[in-house]
């Protein structure tokens, strides 16, 4: 069975730094485009970055110049810096990742962590 893990939440002050990872557990085959999301109290969720297997990446507005995301492939494992950082950002943070697994039979299915929080306040 596929995981995906989230780490790295927790609180901060407005314009301090936090990195959150995601590693994928499990017998994997191969991981494609993988992405970090976020939910605000009251809140829909919203996609903050994307990344592709190749590195390509795609931001949301809000987060653009403030925050990266990277993975390391051999490591299955994604990450997420978040540089100053504003109230705003205040939300659980999940990780979710296209896998190919032998659960799946080797087709490519769609996982969701279960979510960190961060927390920005003074």
């Amino acid at each position: 069975q596929v995981q995906l893990g989230e780490s790295g939440g927790g609180l901060v002050q407005p314009g301090g730094s936090l990195r959150l990872s995601c590693a994928a557990s499990g017998r994997i085959f191969s991981i494609n485009d993988m992405g970090w999301y976020r939910q605000a109290p009251g809140e829909q969720r919203e996609l903050v970055a994307t990344i592709t297997r190749s590195g390509n990446t795609n931001y949301a507005n809000a987060v653009r110049g403030r925050f990266t995301i990277s993975r390391d492939n051999a490591k299955k494992t994604m990450y997420l810096q978040m540089n100053s950082l504003k109230p705003e950002d205040t939300a659980v943070y999940y990780c979710n990742a296209d896998v190919s697994s032998f659960s799946s039979g080797y087709n490519f299915a769609n996982y969701w962590g279960q979510g960190t929080q961060v927390t920005v306040s003074s």
